[in-house]
Parts: structure tokens; sequence; C-alpha cells
């Protein structure tokens, strides 16, 4: 079944929700954060500006949206302030990971849980989220991005999933396949390839980050070399340790995908868990907005009609 959760960091926006837009990764653009207020209004939301969303850092002035302490000064005040019903992180790129020190974990925590929405580069802050806060987060396009505003599909898919218009699902396609098949039940984690590979070492027992739960993985512009090596640092690092599945997104601008699959393959099959490949997921036209974290359990079924369902 494709239930709505009732958590409140899952809850649908109504009418008037105010919504920060936040920069904790790289830097954005006017330009880019009108459509993006532009977007919500049109869903009756009303945009609500951090106040350093149009930072850029003064060393890292092309890839670092203004200071760490400024990025985590401003995720930390949407989240903790009452009036804020919702968080949009409004690009990713590079960045996410120098601000997870400097973020209160207690100070979060006793927070009303809201919905936190990105993607790629915020995978680490999901993460921080599952971990440290035992709080779901939204896996969707970033709102101020090609990605999502070039793509009306993806913009009718996180309309459907924040304002709660619709069932929760990751798509498939033509392309998706088991690569081991199998059954599995968990909780949903995961993310970014490269993001996952840089928090090793940021949590108190890397061996206890998939535990139990179904590992989701995409990336983007890296070559399978590249892959291959992350996913050994993953491998090594004792991440898939109790994993119970795998299921793999989106490799947009990552080389021959023939050659990825085979990789994957190759790499995750002595795990002895299921394996699905092409889950529309990740970066690019067509991909899925859906939870992620802390209590949202789905079913992963790798076989003939291999597939994600999510529990009720």
């Amino acid at each position: 079944m494709t239930m709505r959760h009732t958590s409140p960091a899952l809850r649908a926006l109504e009418p008037g929700a105010r919504c920060a837009l936040v920069s904790p990764s790289g830097p954005s653009t006017v330009e880019a954060v009108e459509k993006a207020e532009a977007l919500l209004r049109s869903w009756g939301l009303e945009p609500v500006r951090g106040a350093h969303v149009l930072d850029r850092h003064e060393r890292a002035h092309g890839y670092l949206a203004g200071s760490d302490a400024d990025r985590a000064a401003d995720l930390t005040a949407a989240w903790t302030d009452p009036s804020i019903d919702a968080v949009f992180c409004v690009r990713g790129g590079y960045g996410a990971i120098r601000i997870l020190d400097l973020l209160d974990a207690d100070a979060l925590a006793a927070a009303e849980p809201k919905p936190l929405i990105g993607s790629s580069d915020i995978t680490a802050l999901h993460e921080f989220w599952q971990q440290r806060l035992g709080v779901p987060t939204w896996f969707t396009p970033m709102i101020a991005t090609n990605d999502l505003l070039e793509s009306p599909n993806n913009v009718e898919d996180l309309r459907v999933a924040v304002l709660g218009a619709g069932p929760l699902e990751i798509a498939r396609d033509a392309d998706t396949e088991t690569l081991v098949p199998g059954v599995a039940t968990g909780d949903l984690t995961g993310g970014n390839l490269s993001l996952l590979a840089m928090n090793v070492g940021s949590h108190p027992s890397t061996g206890d980050r998939a535990r139990g739960k179904i590992v989701l993985i995409e990336e983007v512009h890296e070559s399978p070399y590249r892959i291959d090596g992350l996913m050994q640092i993953l491998l090594r690092s004792g991440y898939f340790d109790g994993a119970v599945a795998v299921g793999l997104g989106t490799w947009v601008d990552c080389g021959d995908l023939d050659e990825v699959k085979a990789l994957m393959r190759e790499l995750l099959e002595p795990l002895g868990v299921p394996v699905i490949w092409g889950l529309r997921f990740g970066h690019g036209p067509d991909v899925s907005s859906f939870p992620i974290g802390a209590g949202v359990t789905a079913t992963l079924i790798a076989d003939d009609n291999p597939r994600i369902e999510f529990a009720g």
C-alpha cells in the first residue's frame, strides 16, 4: 500500500503554510530563488527567505553559500521557528557536510518536527536528522534548481508530496530491473553516494548507519571508477553491515550505465540482500519525491516486477 504518513515531519502542508528557503550547501541565484518562491505561491504557500539564502562565501565564492556559521544558523533558525511550517533547501552542490558540527542536536530535537525537503548534498542532513534527531525528512528534487523547475513531472510530484495530494511512491520505468532477487522490509535510508562516503566517521558507529534498513543510492557527475572508489569506502567502512536491501536510483552523467550497473551487481551481490536497479529517484527529470529516514518503513520487492512499497 502507498498511504500517507502521520509524522509531524511528514505532514501535508496546508494553504498559507510558511515555508523557509535556506542554502545549507552551494550558492543559489536571485533568479532561481524568485522562481522557487513563485512556485510555492502558486501552491498557496508563503515562502520566507533565510537571512543568508543568497550569500556567497568570501573565499569559496563559487561553491559555498556563505560562511559555514551563517548556513548553519539559517537552517537552525528555520527549524526551530514555530511560525515556519516547512524548510526547503534551495539547492545542493557541496557544503552541508561542513555545517554538521555547528548544528546543536539538542536544540533541534527540542523543536516541533516539520518537513525538511531536499536531496543530493542534503543527504548529509538527512542522515543527521535520522541518526541524531530520530526525525524523517523528504528526499526530493531541489526547489530552486533546473532539475525541478524545468521538469513539469518533477514539479507535480513534489507538489503532490508536500501537499499530501496523493500516495507515497518511488517511481520505476522500463529500465527498472532486479539485480539480486528477494523481499525485505525496513526503514529507508541513504541518498547520494558521494555524501554517504563523505559522512563515514560522522557517526559513533558507522556500522549502524544502515543496519536493518533499505539503502537507497544515486549519483551524478561521477565516472564509473569514481563510483567504484566511493562504494569501496562504504563497503570497507562497514556501512552496509546489517542492511536488508539496496535500491539504486539515477546515475546522471556517470558514463556507460551498463558499466555502472555491472559494477553495482559485482559489489552488492556478495551482500546477499535484494537489489533493484533503475528506480526513479535522484537527479534528472521524472524522479520521485518521497520520505526517508526514521520510521519511514517500506518493502523492497526484487522480482519480475521490482518495486518499493510504503507501509501503511
